[in-house]
């Protein structure tokens, strides 16, 4: 994530790229706290890892819970990660937040390895649907 992305090239990104791009912005977040930390910024340390913890919570937030039992078992992961994440914060402990990049890590490259196998899921009718949305509506800044 070290290009930036506009407001356009975002509304091009399917739901699944977007994820991913949350992904890395939370891995950012968190290696960034481990230097601040090292470093004894403490306040924008503070400040990386409530980014990463909202980051968090908003993967929590798009868990499709028609999924099944992996959707359950997400949401537990997220809200284990969100507890650590808190917890590292307030005792500034990198230990714990290493473990929370370990974790993130794992899921991110099984969701980009997700992402190569199933290239193209959604219908042909969904896709046209979208699209005549997107050509129609208006972005406002």
């Amino acid at each position: 994530m070290t290009t930036f992305l506009t407001n356009e090239a975002l509304h091009q990104k399917s739901s699944q790229e977007l994820t991913a791009l949350l992904y890395e912005a939370c891995l950012m977040n968190l290696e960034d706290a481990l230097g601040l930390i090292d470093q004894k910024e403490y306040v924008e340390a503070n400040a990386k890892l409530q980014k990463a913890s909202d980051i968090i919570h908003r993967l929590g937030a798009g868990i499709n819970y028609e999924a099944g039992i992996i959707a359950d078992q997400l949401e537990q992961v997220y809200n284990y990660t969100a507890d650590k994440i808190v917890e590292a914060n307030i005792k500034k402990d990198k230990a714990m937040i290493e473990e929370v990049i370990q974790i993130i890590e794992s899921i991110m490259s099984s969701w980009n390895e997700a992402m190569k196998s199933k290239k193209d899921i959604q219908p042909k009718m969904m896709k046209q649907k979208a699209n005549a949305y997107e050509s129609t509506a208006i972005y406002q800044d």
